[in-house]
């Protein structure tokens, strides 16, 4: 029994994120971090828009429909803290739609490694 007392203490202390690398203990927020981050402008515009836009993240059977958190600087957030190989669809009525190539995620001892993604939509 007072194995299990012990062991219901320590936890925590051995679920900590903190890895050691080189000898330097590097500690990790606990934030989750977005690995897909996407502007998208429409035409000529200067402006990011996120007005009856749809950005949708794909990777193998993995699909997401990114989010909006801001819309007064629109950027469309998603994958948080999954690596892997995305195709990026950007569409609006009214637009030609926009498929990404390949984009790789990675990560680091903590996080994913976010990508920043700008795509400019054309009008048909």
């Amino acid at each position: 029994m007072k194995k299990i007392i012990l062991l219901l203490f320590c936890a925590p202390l051995l679920l900590a994120t903190t890895c050691d690398d080189n000898d330097e203990t590097i500690f990790c927020t606990t934030e989750a971090v977005a690995a897909l981050n996407v502007t998208v402008r429409l035409g000529d515009s200067t402006t990011p828009t996120s007005d009856g836009v749809t950005v949708v993240a794909t990777d193998g059977n993995y699909s997401e429909t990114l989010q909006v958190i801001n819309t007064t600087n629109p950027t469309f957030i998603g994958a948080f803290e999954r690596q892997g190989n995305y195709t990026i669809t950007v569409s609006k009525e009214g637009y030609q739609t926009f498929t990404s190539g390949v984009i790789s995620i990675t990560r680091d001892q903590c996080h994913v490694i976010p990508e920043q993604i700008h795509v400019v939509l054309v009008a048909n």
